[in-house]
């Protein structure tokens, strides 16, 4: 029986859960840059700050 519960941990839970870790962090990375590139003060700036983002990617 422990077998077969770690097996369908291993199987169907863990990419679940890996999946929705993945997507959740990538969510906050992009309110973080969004935040960022908010904050610019003018146009000049915000091209800046998103080539900035470009290469960092």
């Amino acid at each position: 029986m422990l077998g077969y519960l770690i097996n369908i941990a291993r199987d169907l839970v863990l990419p679940i859960l890996m999946d929705r870790t993945e997507t959740l962090l990538d969510r906050a990375e992009h309110g973080r840059r969004d935040t960022y590139l908010a904050s610019s003060a003018d146009i000049g700036e915000l091209e800046r700050r998103m080539r900035e983002c470009d290469t960092e990617a």
